[in-house]
């Protein structure tokens, strides 16, 4: 349906809910889509963050001679040893573990045998990643709850913005950057949102879908009561062994390793978990790496730690296979590079979608609460730089000084955070003193300007900081083949050449006008 067979009371509605969905929404919409672009490729984050990572990928890999004694010696009580096997994005062996009710974790070169040094930073799977759909807000699950706000959000500017759009065929094909900054800024939102439609209609119902467990937890606990997670067990066929308090030698996991292969019929393993391991009551479970398939079907074998006898076989039903597969479209755990890019690229269009739908509103209302004598616009422009650039900013800020923190420094991971967060609060800080600024008044995208420059320089210094702190300059990084930091390095170049151009943009025709154009007042963001 299109907004020229829509009856006018309809498109009405529609445009209010998108205006207000938007407004109130498009921070944190930003902050998801963002944070997930850069989880693409959180893998390919580490090695540039984590340098002590930058191995090679093993031939072969041996828990039994590589995992164990390490284990033995770092966790000797604990319950249970998670180890990642490694893969060419990962290539090295990630030992974890519980002690004092904190996860821990070391890196092992698989192909060495050696204990590498602390990483001193969780990288992009430790914080890009999780912020993404927690926000690193774990109280009552109350991240959680805060995505399924803003994807049903989203879904409902999805909905709308095609229901009010007047010309969304036509405007498919329409680009005009030659235009005024406004009108290029218009154009940009609506070829960014159509293009990409079926792309975020599937990754924001895919994201829901999910997070299923999440939301359906109040429904599992007036089931179960008390005995929540038989839920979980029951839904993925988990074997649960209660200790038998008899001391009892871990057989060969390696032997259980090539057995867990053959019974899949070929592929990789993703993950080994042993309970108690210590105990006659041990248990060892494999999990499938999904890296050939669309569906993050992560299918796990049992064994007893003991004996090496099969205890059970995780198999999915129908509806669970349905969210696997859906997970899978999300997550893309597959090996496609191609398409591992293409969903980067979108995911930046889509940001890209986000932060013009926040300028139009501004410029929007601009003009009439400026002659009603009302300043909320300004507060909304902070908040929509902040939240979109200042994202940017604050990111490559933590990226820089991941750089420059002493690596025996106590707390590095927690100080890199403190980094991202101060920052982010600064640019907050500093679009709302630039909105009330006497001589920035009248120009509203001083703030954004300003943050893009700065985001610029920032990409540029963590290119310079890497190359000269590390020694894996970019030249370096390609002739080694190490293409994780050769590639973020073209990344972090590519954003500040195209954060230069957004701030040259920004303030190539910056001085507001006495009024806007009828085509702006008449626009629907």
């Amino acid at each position: 349906m299109t907004a020229a067979s829509t009856p006018p009371r309809l498109r009405h509605a529609m445009d209010y809910l998108h205006t207000w969905a938007g407004v109130l929404c498009s921070a944190l919409l930003f902050l998801v889509f963002f944070m997930g672009t850069l989880s693409v490729f959180d893998q390919e984050i580490d090695r540039w963050m984590m340098p002590a990572t930058r191995v090679a990928q093993p031939a072969a890999v041996s828990f039994d001679r590589l995992a164990l004694p390490h284990l033995e010696r770092l966790a000797p009580d604990a319950k249970q040893w998670t180890v990642q096997y490694p893969t060419s994005r990962a290539p090295a062996m990630r030992l974890s573990w519980f002690e004092n009710g904190a996860l821990r974790s070391r890196d092992v070169d698989a192909n060495t045998g050696r204990l590498l040094p602390q990483a001193g930073s969780r990288g992009g799977t430790g914080f890009f990643f999780p912020f993404h759909y927690t926000f690193h807000i774990k109280w009552m699950d109350l991240g959680y709850w805060l995505l399924a706000l803003v994807s049903i959000a989203m879904l409902a500017l999805l909905v709308s913005g095609v229901i009010i759009h007047k010309k969304i065929f036509t405007d498919f094909f329409t680009f005009r950057p030659a235009r005024s900054r406004q009108r290029a800024t218009l154009d940009l939102h609506h070829v960014s949102a159509v293009l990409l439609l079926p792309f975020h209609f599937t990754i924001t119902l895919t994201g829901l879908v999910i997070m299923v467990f999440v939301y359906t937890k109040p429904g599992i606990a007036l089931v179960y009561g008390k005995q929540a997670d038989q839920a979980t067990r029951e839904a993925f066929a988990l074997v649960l062994r209660e200790p038998s308090g008899r001391r009892a030698e871990l057989a060969s996991v390696d032997a259980m390793a090539a057995q867990a292969q053959r019974l899949w019929g070929g592929g990789e393993i993703r993950r080994v978990s042993v309970r108690n391991p210590h105990d006659a009551h041990a248990s060892v479970d494999f999990q499938r790496r999904p890296h050939d398939q669309i569906s993050y079907d992560t299918r796990m074998l049992s064994f007893d730690g003991s004996s090496g006898a099969l205890l059970g076989r995780s198999d999915l039903s129908a509806t669970l296979g349905l969210q696997r597969f859906f997970t899978g479209l999300h997550m893309l755990p597959f090996d496609h590079w191609w398409l591992r890019w293409m969903y980067f690229g979108m995911g930046l269009v889509s940001c890209v979608m986000i932060g013009t739908g926040m300028l139009l509103w501004v410029e929007k209302r601009r003009v009439r609460q400026v002659k009603e004598g009302r300043s909320s616009y300004r507060v909304v422009n902070a908040v929509a730089a902040a939240g979109s650039v200042g994202v940017l900013v604050a990111t490559l800020a933590m990226l820089v000084s991941n750089k420059l923190l002493p690596e025996a420094i106590a707390g590095r991971a927690l100080l890199e955070q403190c980094m991202f967060f101060l920052v982010w609060i600064g640019t907050l800080v500093h679009a709302l003193a630039r909105a009330w600024q006497p001589r920035f008044r009248a120009e509203l995208g001083t703030a954004w300007r300003e943050q893009a420059w700065a985001s610029a320089v920032l990409a540029l210094l963590a290119v310079v900081l890497n190359g000269v702190l590390t020694g894996d300059h970019l030249l370096r990084s390609v002739s080694q083949g190490n293409m994780a930091v050769a590639a973020t390095d073209l990344v972090l170049l590519a954003s500040a050449a195209l954060a230069a151009v957004a701030a040259r943009r920004l303030g190539s025709r910056g001085a507001a006008t006495a009024g806007a154009p009828r085509w702006l007042k008449e626009a629907a963001p």
